[in-house]
């Protein structure tokens, strides 16, 4: 009875042990390539918009990171000091006021704007 023991497990035991072990492990999946960045700049641009922004970044000297949004007669403009309030008046955005230390988010909040 024990020798049949011994061989049981040494026959049917031992390989289902040693099977998992040998088995090479799942091939992993290469992440997809990441899409190619879209450009953002539009086809045209006016030359005072064109002036504007190289102004700004000191003639490409400096990288320039700003957020903006339009709602109703305002245009906010957020950059690392703060955000500039724009009115639309008589066909053209003029400055409002500037928020110093706030967001766009706050900045909107502020004028109604959520």
């Amino acid at each position: 009875m024990r020798r049949w023991m011994v061989v049981f497990a040494l026959l049917v035991v031992m390989p289902l042990l040693v099977v998992p072990i040998a088995a090479a492990p799942p091939a992993k999946k290469k992440p997809a390539p990441a899409p190619p960045p879209v450009p953002l700049a539009p086809q045209t641009l006016p030359h005072h918009i064109a002036l504007f922004l190289a102004e700004i970044s000191h003639e490409g000297a400096r990288a320039v990171t700003f957020r903006a949004t339009a709602v109703g007669t305002r245009f906010f403009l957020e950059e690392g000091s703060g955000v500039t309030v724009y009115v639309f008046r008589n066909g053209e955005y003029v400055k409002e006021t500037f928020l110093p230390n706030t967001t766009l988010a706050k900045a909107t909040k502020r004028y109604g704007v959520s």
